[in-house]
């Protein structure tokens, strides 16, 4: 904390003090009355702080209790477009698989089709593969002076 807070803090602590005690010696009534009078006050202050509740506790009662249905007319609705949403779903899933076979048969049959016009088309005689290898042609290297004198021996 800073100085200037620190000095705050105790001046307020200070003056809260002075001020209970000048109340207590001042006071124009006994303690035994002023106890009671205090005990009233706090007492009509709890009273009034249970009475506050109870009436924001039965005005919360009431609007839950008028919004629920709302709530309720609501979810209903909500579960109706999704059961709605979940058939239209499986007839989109139906409708699919059914197209997705359709199209599967005309390809097998296409192919099918195709498969036995290439067998109807004579064909070449298979040749067998001929290995071709292809060397380098050796360039002639220069001869060592010790290839020479072997050869003339």
């Amino acid at each position: 904390m800073s100085k200037g807070a620190v000095g705050f803090v105790l001046g307020s602590v200070f003056g809260a003090a002075a001020g209970v005690v000048a109340g207590i010696m001042l006071a124009p009534r006994s303690g035994a009355e002023s106890r009671a009078m205090a005990a009233d006050v706090v007492n009509d202050a709890w009273d009034a702080a249970a009475d506050a509740y109870e009436k924001g506790g039965a005005v919360v009662n009431d609007r839950l209790g008028g919004l629920r249905p709302t709530v309720d007319a609501t979810t209903d609705e909500l579960r109706a477009k999704i059961d709605l949403a979940r058939e239209r779903m499986d007839q989109l899933r139906s409708t699919l698989s059914d197209n997705v076979a359709t199209a599967a048969d005309a390809v097998t049959a296409t192919a099918t089709a195709v498969a036995d016009k290439v067998g109807a088309v004579p064909q070449a005689p298979a040749t067998e593969a001929v290995d071709v290898h292809v060397e380098e042609a050796a360039e002639a290297e220069p001869e060592q002076d010790g290839a020479d004198e072997d050869a003339e021996a």
